[in-house]
């Protein structure tokens, strides 16, 4: 009776190191993923960057600036 409490305990220990594994990689995994979340975000990916143009243009559609003050900025930009 004894060995076969024993053989079971064994596919236990063996489901216990699979889950301890599964965990701290879950945990340095989630690690990863917030370093470069947050290095990413705050160095301003390139991708995600807009022209300096096209902010103009967002805002003279906006009506945040006039037309004289986009052709001035336009102007700028382009020289």
């Amino acid at each position: 009776m004894m060995w076969g409490w024993y053989d079971g305990m064994g596919w236990w220990m063996l489901f216990g190191g699979i889950l301890f594994v599964v965990f701290w990689g879950a945990i340095i995994a989630l690690i990863i993923w917030g370093v470069s979340r947050v290095t990413r975000s705050s160095s301003g990916s390139v991708q995600g960057r807009k022209d300096a143009l096209e902010i103009a243009r967002e805002r003279y559609a906006r009506g945040e600036i006039t037309r004289e003050q986009f052709e001035q900025i336009k102007k700028d930009l382009m020289s």
